[in-house]
């Protein structure tokens, strides 16, 4: 537990002497709140959709969520190529602990990437529909960024190049946000693109923090934490297994 901690910690640590990361990681969720919010909403309350600001606020906060949490892993490629992930793993300590602490890391700095998403849209014009569930949507948002910074461990894992593997992620992250619900209500839109958002780990995370943020769900809470329990685990597995396998 003391690795695994350890390694929570120093994720922590970078996130918070990192300043210049904080302030640019917050602009692409404030390009999409006020340009989508303020650009569309005009058009989502004629169509009897209601405040799409209360809409998109927790898409957003999935998105800078998903945004953090997996690209966590490009931290394993760039402790690669200097070095450190050398000394990590020759540690008297088992792979698995190091791959849990990294992961859990990556998660709460997602989950307060969250948190500060979540002031802005409060400042933007957001109204939640209860304050106490503020605590559980916090919960998801942990929930969220574990599923998600295991996926990028599990990919970093498998690959060497810094290049390569923000292609990948780009590839993967793009697609999992658009299509999961956050910009737009599933319930209106094909049933082609139902299908592969049903698919889609985000667009549960994304339906739970509405269920909590706004008392609005699509899945059900039972579904969503079922979907994503699942998903967790399956990567927590996975990158634990190619972790413990890493060559330097």
């Amino acid at each position: 537990m003391n690795a695994v901690y350890i390694m929570w910690l120093r994720e922590i640590k970078r996130f918070s002497r990192s300043k210049s990361r904080i302030v640019g990681s917050l602009m692409q969720p404030l390009l999409f709140l006020v340009s989508f919010g303020f650009g569309f909403g005009a058009v989502f309350a004629a169509a009897g959709q209601g405040n799409y600001i209360n809409f998109l606020a927790p898409g957003i906060i999935g998105m800078s969520i998903i945004f953090t949490s997996i690209f966590n892993g490009m931290q394993v490629i760039w402790d690669r190529q200097f070095g450190f992930l050398k000394e990590t793993l020759v540690a008297p300590v088992p792979r698995i602990a190091i791959m849990f602490g990294r992961t859990l890391g990556g998660a709460t700095v997602a989950t307060l990437q969250g948190c500060i998403v979540l002031v802005m849209t409060l400042l933007i014009g957001f109204h939640p529909v209860s304050w106490l569930l503020i605590a559980p949507a916090i919960l998801i948002m942990l929930f969220i960024g574990t599923l998600f910074s295991a996926l990028g461990m599990m990919v970093a894992s498998l690959m060497r190049d810094m290049q390569g593997f923000q292609l990948v992620m780009n590839f993967l992250v793009m697609p999992l946000f658009f299509l999961s619900g956050a910009l737009f209500p599933l319930s209106a839109v094909p049933e082609a693109l139902k299908l592969v958002a049903a698919i889609d780990p985000l667009s549960y995370g994304v339906d739970a923090l509405r269920y909590f943020l706004i008392n609005a769900t699509t899945y059900g809470l039972g579904l969503d934490l079922i979907v994503l329990s699942g998903f967790t685990l399956v990567f927590l597995a996975l990158g634990s297994y190619f972790f413990s396998r890493i060559q330097v």
